[in-house]
């Protein structure tokens, strides 16, 4: 298993839930974060003083996937988050060794899966 971070656009949230979902991905977390890297920042003014912002707000989108599965989650998040302009955001992909689903206890890449499309958002 993998847990694939997204750092994307907050305004590309429900294209990346869409995508996810298509793929059956379940157990999203998001997070609203601040952060900075290519982008950098801007300049504004605030009562006659320039004021530099230097993080950006951003969502961060969390999913524990099976090892198969991964590499169609990585497409599916990146094709949904791009605009083509600096800021897209970012995907990190790491190793997971269990997961246990704390109600029945079970465990493994069964926990990670829908059984049945849920369609967020609709």
């Amino acid at each position: 298993m993998n847990k694939v971070e997204a750092i994307i656009r907050p305004d590309r949230l429900q294209a990346v839930q869409d995508a996810l979902d298509e793929l059956g991905a379940s157990g999203l977390t998001i997070t609203e974060v601040l952060g900075c890297g290519a982008q950098r920042g801007y300049t504004e003014t605030y009562r006659g003083t320039r004021a530099n912002i230097s993080l950006q707000r951003k969502v961060k989108v969390e999913a524990v996937v099976p090892s198969s599965r991964t590499q169609g989650v990585v497409d599916a998040i990146s094709k949904a988050a791009r605009s083509g302009e600096v800021g897209d955001g970012k995907i990190f992909v790491l190793p997971v060794d269990d997961a246990i689903r704390i109600r029945t206890g079970e465990r493994g890449e069964d926990i990670v899966q829908h059984r049945v499309p849920e369609h967020w958002g609709h």
